[in-house]
């Protein structure tokens, strides 16, 4: 079968350039293309002075030409730009004042301050400071997803980046518990919320903003206010990465996060049995319905093992995550086993990557937060329907 360059730079319009605006076919970034039977050699002009930071882009670009007919081998090379060509620069968004009736829908803990503003239908407005923002999400209760999301926040933390967590469960919250904090955030200049900070992490959760055993009654407009002003109207600063630890299940709060906060990708978490992984893969198919890249799934209390004998047992039956992973074609970022350091570190707000960071455990969720921001990048360099 021939090869067909056209078709190749098809592919190649779908890898965002170096400044994550435009395509790297119509910035004229693709400098030569070589074609041999099977296999195609391209090479991809960017600046000198980022050709380490990279490394997504080619490897989004490889992937992007793979998938082009009669291709089965590509070797994408990054070429210095030694005449310091600007890659194309995107625009700074600008955020419009509430206006009068948002300002009347401010949930019971927020009043006092002004409404956050919506953005538009369809729009995903970003947050100033912050680089990118992950939804750690799960189909169903129970199956250790704000577990998981501080220890894999901590684990980013861990590994170098600048880290915020948002605890988007309003009828549940658990980072307070989690992380040992309490007390209300305090009002900055604007009223923008200054938020609690917890083992170097930037935390907001509605766990402190009302008692923790007050039930939540709110539906509807008011939910998403105070998602939207926890997210919007905080002074996060500057962040690599904020965590959204999301709402259980695939009701409407969840929906409307993943349809107006722009989620540089998810990830899903579940238990290996088949119960759980019905539910998980709603959860699959709703990020994917409103365009949101999957990153991968991570499998949660794989295995028990035994404190005493140091046995493992599958309790819960072992490789359902992966398995599902395999079906669908998302990657599969690993296993948490069950043991009682984790859960007993979550108890006393003294999450085990912080507190014991030497443990094996603390190393797999430095693993998984390693792939989770290998595969953020790769899929940043996308560009195809997601702009």
């Amino acid at each position: 079968m021939t090869i067909s360059k056209a078709q190749i730079l098809e592919q190649l319009k779908r890898v965002k350039g170096p400044s994550l605006s435009g395509n790297i076919v119509d910035l004229g970034l693709v400098s030569d293309m070589t074609l041999n039977d099977d296999e195609v050699v391209v090479s991809i002009t960017v600046p000198a002075g980022l050709i380490d930071q990279l490394e997504p882009l080619r490897a989004a670009a490889e992937r992007v030409t793979l998938t082009a007919s009669g291709v089965t081998r590509a070797t994408i090379r990054l070429v210095p730009d030694r005449a310091g060509k600007p890659a194309a620069a995107a625009s700074a968004p600008v955020r419009s004042a509430p206006t009068v009736s948002q300002a009347a829908a401010v949930p019971p803990p927020m009043q006092g301050r002004a409404a956050a503003p919506q953005p538009a239908p369809g729009a995903k407005l970003p947050v100033p400071g912050v680089g990118a923002i992950i939804a750690i999400a799960s189909g169903k209760g129970g199956v250790g997803k704000s577990t998981t999301s501080v220890n894999v926040a901590l684990a980013l933390q861990a590994n170098g980046l600048k880290v915020g967590i948002l605890d988007a469960d309003i009828y549940g919250p658990s980072m307070p518990r989690l992380l040992n904090l309490s007390g209300k955030p305090q009002a900055g200049e604007d009223r923008i919320l200054i938020p609690l900070e917890g083992y170097g992490l930037k935390v907001m959760s509605m766990g402190f903003l009302v008692d923790e055993q007050t039930a939540m009654v709110w539906r509807g407009p008011m939910l998403m206010q105070a998602l939207t002003q926890m997210l919007r109207e905080v002074a996060w600063g500057e962040l690599d990465v904020l965590i959204v630890d999301m709402p259980p299940g695939t009701g409407d709060a969840q929906l409307t996060m993943s349809q107006n906060v722009p989620l540089a990708g998810a990830v899903i978490v579940s238990t290996p049995q088949d119960l759980a992984l019905i539910d998980a893969r709603k959860g699959l198919k709703m990020f994917r319905k409103v365009d949101v890249p999957i990153l991968g799934i991570i499998e949660n209390m794989s295995s028990f093992i035994c404190p005493d004998c140091g046995g493992q047992h599958e309790i819960f039956g072992h490789g359902g995550a992966r398995a599902e992973a395999e079906r669908i074609g998302a990657p599969f970022l690993g296993e948490v086993p069950l043991v009682m350091a984790i859960r007993e570190t979550s108890d006393n707000g003294t999450p085990i990557v912080a507190t014991d960071p030497d443990s094996v455990q603390s190393g797999i969720y430095r693993d998984i937060a390693g792939r989770i921001w290998t595969r953020l990048g790769e899929e940043r360099m996308l560009a195809g329907d997601r702009g």
